[in-house]
């Protein structure tokens, strides 16, 4: 009874903690602890009730669901090859101190691991840091290369909005030493290229540059030493009011109030190569080395965005800048516009769909000569993607198939089934997707409501007579026509009618 009591107390004191919200780590300690009580407990393996769930800001994909995903990184993956690229992996976790430090603010959410022999681990946070240390550590110079993987925050999860604890990345790098901008305008025509491809509605690419951030705090007299918190601040204009950003600027990061109203008369402007122009006359910017460099190259990426043809979906915009310590130059972040009614003039942002930017320095971080190699690249958020297409999948109520069968080998008549397994080895060995029911003598009815059921297109059906006559029967599901096909053809007549337009 004590002991059982022992346990109700832990029961609550967890309870408690879940509660106040109290560190994750304190809670998974204490959690821990219940359950080695309650295995001491013992006695009582019978009764033992395992929970069915999922952790925490995880999921599980159906077959309908992988099949809309595999869609997606479909579409993805094409435009990442026609642009030339290689494919690398590494592996899920790495040194920990590999991670530390190359996040900013955002370091807190990274997953720590237990000590494995000597070594502390993490997972990785994203693919970025981990393409820089496979840089450094085998001396590539050059290289362009797209990486699909998962990556893991210890966020507290708001899985409706598509924010999860494990999800996947798709990035794509272009790291070398090469002429300014081209690069870095190749990365914002893949992402226009991903976005029209996908078919997810209107969107705007915004884009500024860490450069013409760093010299606007600069004249705008925002100490060197709060560069990055300001910044982490000014990250937050996409969700915030102008309002609630300077008040925690000056609130909680202790900027002058004078500091902070210089910075707002500049993050609220966005516009084009028109506000370039603009701010490269601005005789406070100018001024500024930085800025200069930065507002020059913006000129330049602008010119390369319209040969390209998409100069019309990108915003030049001040207040973007993308929490990450690491970028150095170009930062960009595509959105999804939303129109609210007829009445509103401006679509209203319904959420960042890839982000990016310039890197010159993360892999010099890693290089124990401290070379540099100028990298810049884009990371498509394909869970916010998946959840619009699954979303639009539910609402059409389109049929998604979950499988490429192409044709079920059937039979009419009974002792047939010698017959469909030989048939079916035939077409396998042909590379035909087949099925089969797995049944000795399936009614037709039966063989045909599946195909019906899964979307399969034919049907190829053996009976005695087709046998010996050295056909099989095709029957297409869709109109109920049925052609009689000589064996010998019957796999180069099923590519036929299977191949798409």
């Amino acid at each position: 009874a004590a002991a059982e009591a022992a346990v109700r107390a832990q029961a609550e004191a967890v309870r408690r903690l879940k509660q106040d919200k109290a560190d994750p780590d304190e809670i998974a300690k204490e959690v821990a602890k219940l359950l080695e009580m309650k295995a001491q407990l013992g006695g009582d393996e019978g009764k033992h009730k395992f929970v069915l769930k999922t952790p925490k800001g995880t999921r599980d994909y159906s077959p309908k669901q992988m099949a809309i995903r595999e869609r997606a990184f479909g579409a993805i993956v094409t435009c990442f090859k026609r642009h030339g690229a290689e494919v690398i992996d590494t592996p899920v976790f790495e040194l920990k101190e590999t991670l530390t430090g190359k996040y900013g603010e955002d370091s807190k959410l990274i997953y720590d691991l237990k000590d494995q022999g000597g070594e502390l681990l993490s997972l990785r946070y994203d693919l970025t840091v981990p393409f820089a240390r496979y840089l450094a550590m085998n001396k590539i110079t050059n290289i362009k290369r797209y990486h699909i993987a998962k990556v893991y925050r210890r966020d507290n999860p708001a899985m409706t909005r598509g924010r999860y604890r494990e999800f996947y990345q798709c990035d794509f790098d272009i790291a070398g030493q090469f002429d300014p901008m081209i690069p870095d305008a190749e990365c914002l025509k893949i992402v226009h290229e991903i976005l029209s491809d996908l078919q997810l509605g209107d969107f705007l690419i915004k884009v500024n540059d860490r450069r013409i951030l760093d010299g606007m705090f600069a004249v705008c007299g925002v100490p060197d030493s709060k560069f990055r918190t300001i910044c982490s601040s000014v990250d937050k204009l996409d969700k915030m009011p102008w309002e609630e950003v300077r008040s925690e600027m000056v609130g909680e990061k202790g900027l002058s109030p004078e500091a902070a109203d210089r910075i707002g008369e500049y993050v609220q402007l966005h516009g084009g190569l028109d506000l370039v122009e603009r701010l490269l006359q601005d005789a406070k910017l100018s001024q500024n080395k930085l800025a200069k460099e930065g507002l020059g190259d913006m000129k330049l990426l602008f010119e390369y965005l319209t040969l390209f043809g998409i100069a019309g979906k990108i915003s030049f915009d001040l207040s973007l800048a993308r929490g990450l310590d690491y970028y150095t130059g170009v930062i960009f972040e595509a959105v999804l516009l939303q129109q609210e009614n007829e009445h509103v003039e401006e679509p209203v942002s319904v959420g960042s769909v890839a982000g990016g930017g310039r890197y010159d320095g993360l892999v010099g971080m890693f290089d124990p000569k401290g070379r540099k190699v100028p990298c810049v690249g884009v990371s498509i958020g394909i869970e916010r993607i998946f959840s619009i297409l699954e979303q639009r999948v539910e609402a059409s109520e389109e049929k998604i198939r979950t499988t490429e069968t192409q044709v079920l080998v059937a039979s009419a008549q009974k002792k047939l089934l010698e017959e469909r397994l030989k048939l079916i080895s035939e077409l396998w060995d042909a590379g035909i997707k087949a099925e089969v029911l797995y049944k000795k003598n399936p009614k037709l009815l039966n063989q045909l409501q599946y195909c019906e059921d899964t979307g399969i297109p034919l049907v190829a059906i053996v009976g005695e007579q087709e046998l010996k006559d050295g056909v099989v029967k095709l029957r297409v599901v869709a109109t109920r026509e049925e052609v009689n096909v000589r064996r010998e053809s019957l796999v180069e007549e099923i590519r036929m009618r299977t191949s798409r337009p």
